[in-house]
Order: C-alpha cells, then structure tokens, then sequence
C-alpha cells in the first residue's frame, strides 16, 4: 500500500502571468516533491483562448493544457536547476476584468480524485471559495492548509470603501473557517483568522542567490560591484508602491537632489506614473517590466520599496538575495527581512531619505551562508512541513470513501455551527442570482462546453453552465 503523503497544491494564477500566486505555489511543488517523500500535484487554473490574451504577457498564448504545462515545466527547470516529478492538472478558470483576477469554475475539488484526496494546500483559500459550490473541502480531505497571500484588505480600503472592506473581511473569515482546518498567514500584513498560524513559507527562486555569490566573488576579487544607485521593480499599478515612493521623492526633491531613480514596470497605471515622474525635479526614469533576474539590475545597490500592500514582498527578497541594500517601510510585510543586515526599515519620510542617502553611499553587507539557506526555497518548504505538522508521519488515515452528498456529514454538537454555516454558503453559492449579487462572474457555476472540451471534462446538462 502507498504511504506517500498525496499533496494536492490549487492555486489562483499560471505561469506565464508572473504574480506571485503563479511563481510561489510552482516552486512550493518543485521542493515539496524533490526528495521523492511525497506525492504532489499542482492544480492550476486554465484560461480559454480568449482570456489568454487578457492576462497573459507578450502576446504568449496556448492552444492546449499540455502546451502550457510544457512551458511550465521548462520556465521552472532553467530556474531550479533540476528537474520536478510533481504532477500538474488543470481547473476550468475564467478572468475577471473588474477584480483583475482569474476565478475558478466549477467545484475544482474534483479535479483530484476521491483515492488521492489527502492534503489540499489552498494558496489564497478566500479566494478560491468565495463562490465555491461541491464537495466540501474538509470533508474530502484529510487537511487543507490555507496559505493567505494578498493584503485584500489594503486593496479594498483604496479602491473602494471601508464599509466594502469590512463586508470582504467577514466574508473572508467565513469560508476560510468553512474549508480550512488551518491557516499559514505570510505576515501579520494580513487579515487576521482565528487559530491561523505567521509564518513566511516562500523562498527565493535560486537564479537569484547564484547572482549573489557572484557578487560576493566580484568584492573578493577587488571589483567594483555595483555600478548602479537605486531603482524599483513592480507591476505599474499605484497600489504596489508608486504612490508612496513618488510622493516621497516629491517631497523631499532638495534633501535628494542628485539622486537617480529608474521605475521598472507594466500595468493599468503605467501613463499615468511616467507623467507624475515627469513632474519631478529628480532624474526618474520610467520602464517596461522586465525579469529580475536580467543582467540590466544586477549592478544596482539600492533596491528602494516603499509598498505597504504586500505581505511578503518576492522582490524584495530577490534584491536580497542579489546581495543589495533593500530600503523598505517599517511595516509588518518586512518583519522577516529585517533579519537581513542588508535590509533598512524606515520609519517616517525624513527616515526614507536619510536611509536612502546612507544606502548610496555605503557597500552592502555579504550574506552568510545562514542569511542564504533563510531565503531560500529549501528553507521555506522546511518551514512549511513544520508549521503544518507534515513533517511528521500522518497519524490520521483518510477515509476510503470521501462521501459524495453535500449534507451526509453527522451534525454533532462540536459542529453543528461550522456544518450549518457550510450549508448556508452552499446554498447561496448554488444560485446564478446570488452569486451575481456577490460578485461571480455569470455563468460560472459550471464550465460551459468550450472549457470542458479543451480540459477533457464531461459536458454537464444543466442551466448553470449557461452564460445568460
């Protein structure tokens, strides 16, 4: 009999959209699956031809799943250096315009089989069961660890309203409480959840330490090693930093002055950031996103980050790793980097000068061996057994037959609450009305014909899978 532990990673996003929930969740499979413990499956959303071409950069589109897995694999084995023996299976998504978000269709749940169904990792659990109507998660899986991503919060509050960011918070307990037994929140950035567990489980892609230890190389060789000041790298939207980082620069133009800045960036606010850097005194340049890993960063030394919306912030920890000095708010989404003597917190904007001037002017600090390991993926998926007690052999055995019916689980008195408030989310998220009122996309209570030929999926009789 096999006694592999079967983990099952969803997530929100795909290669080739580099956002975090793409990237982390890949390498989170590549390393939980490296030493041939466990079995894992990455489960990842794909996008009908059409939607591809919202999301997807550089005009890259895939006719099949299998196209795009192909080029998964291969983004991830020229970064890791080896290649993964994980399995990788696809659920029916569609892209939501006005959350700027792919939405899952469907009960993905039943993209892993009853037999296989151990340990479900749901990375941003609030967002792949908001709308969530099937199977219950913890009915079908033995655990389901919840990883907490994105300050949804913060978003909300800025774009919206605070009267909408309270009606989300509550939301946002509600079904992670539903289907997760527990919670690994990245930062104390985050929404807070009863019984959930700080912890930052992501590590480094390893591109970025090898880059690193040249650097250390180039110093041990008497080179000049950095040869560039100061620049930031970001989605081009203003809730990722700009706002913050031009204001300060706008403000303090007399105390900087001299001071070159270069943006780097793609996204809704791109125009619009390019004129308010055009109004500044300072030298800020402006341009298109590229990888961090290009050559064109790696002889920068001050990688400035003023954001307050992420949690744990992946650039960041890649201009570490690159051996900078990283100059960032004192703010609980830096709580792990300031372990980093390379890593400068401020706490006010004449504290963002006086750490910036002091940045351009002095030599960062090499990384010890320790500093390295802590950042990277080895380290994180370390953390992460621990933390979610998968480091130990299970001793709770899965049920050989996960029930099928919705309400066949017995209403104790322990769970009489959690099983009635289970049953009211999957009684709303069943209707088209109610799922519109809340902010699905129409039609997607099912994958409709289109999805369920490309993903090989039986086609559901049914008025829900229709777009009316």
């Amino acid at each position: 009999m096999d006694k592999k532990q079967h983990i099952a990673i969803f997530t929100t996003a795909s290669l080739p959209w580099m956002t975090g929930t793409a990237v982390n969740p890949l390498f989170r499979a590549a390393y939980l699956s490296k030493d041939g413990e466990r079995k894992v499956t990455l489960v990842i959303p794909w996008l009908s031809l059409k939607e591809q071409v919202l999301v997807y950069p550089s005009n890259i589109t895939f006719r099949s799943p299998s196209e795009q897995e192909k080029y998964v694999r291969q983004w991830l084995e020229e970064r890791s250096g080896f290649a993964s023996c994980f399995s990788i299976r696809f659920y029916p998504g569609r892209f939501s315009t006005d959350k700027r978000s792919i939405l899952a269709v469907g009960d993905i749940s039943e993209i892993i089989p009853d037999e296989e169904a151990d340990i479900a990792v749901l990375e941003e659990p609030e967002h792949l069961t908001w709308f969530h109507h099937g199977k219950r998660w913890k009915v079908k899986f033995r655990l389901v660890v919840g990883i907490i991503h994105t300050n949804y919060m913060e978003y909300v509050k800025r774009e919206k309203s605070g009267m909408q960011a309270s009606l989300l918070k509550y939301a946002n307990t509600w079904v992670v409480n539903i289907y997760c037994h527990m919670v690994i929140r990245l930062s104390a950035a985050t929404q807070d959840y009863p019984k959930s567990i700080i912890c930052n489980v992501h590590g480094v892609n390893p591109k970025f330490l090898e880059i690193g230890k040249k650097k250390i190389a180039q110093q041990q060789n008497g080179k000049q090693t950095f040869t560039k000041g100061a620049y930031y790298i970001g989605k081009m939207v203003w809730s990722k930093g700009y706002k913050e980082l031009l204001k300060l620069l706008r403000d303090h133009q007399k105390e900087l002055a001299g001071l070159e800045v270069d943006l780097y960036g793609s996204g809704e606010d791109s125009d619009q950031v390019q004129e308010a850097a055009k109004k500044l005194e300072l030298a800020v340049s402006v341009q298109p996103g590229r990888d961090h890993s290009d050559p064109l960063f790696h002889d920068y030394k001050v990688f400035l980050n003023p954001s307050t919306t992420d949690v744990v912030c992946t650039t960041t920890a890649e201009a570490l790793a690159m051996g900078k000095i990283v100059v960032c708010a004192n703010h609980p989404s830096n709580e792990f980097f300031k372990q980093f003597p390379n890593c400068w917190t401020y706490d006010s904007s004449n504290g963002f000068v006086e750490a910036t001037r002091r940045a351009l002017a002095e030599e960062p600090e090499q990384l010890t061996d320790a500093h390295r390991h802590e950042l990277s993926w080895e380290s994180a998926t370390e953390r992460f057994l621990k933390v979610a007690d998968l480091d130990q052999v299970p001793t709770r055995k899965l049920s050989t037959s996960p029930s099928k019916n919705f309400m066949s689980t017995s209403f104790n008195m322990k769970r009489n609450m959690e099983d009635a408030s289970a049953y009211m989310h999957h009684v709303i998220s069943g209707f088209e009305a109610s799922r519109r009122m809340f902010g699905a996309i129409p039609g997607s209570l099912q994958p409709n014909e289109e999805q369920c030929k490309e993903l090989g999926l039986a086609v559901r009789a049914g008025k829900h899978g229709s777009r009316k």
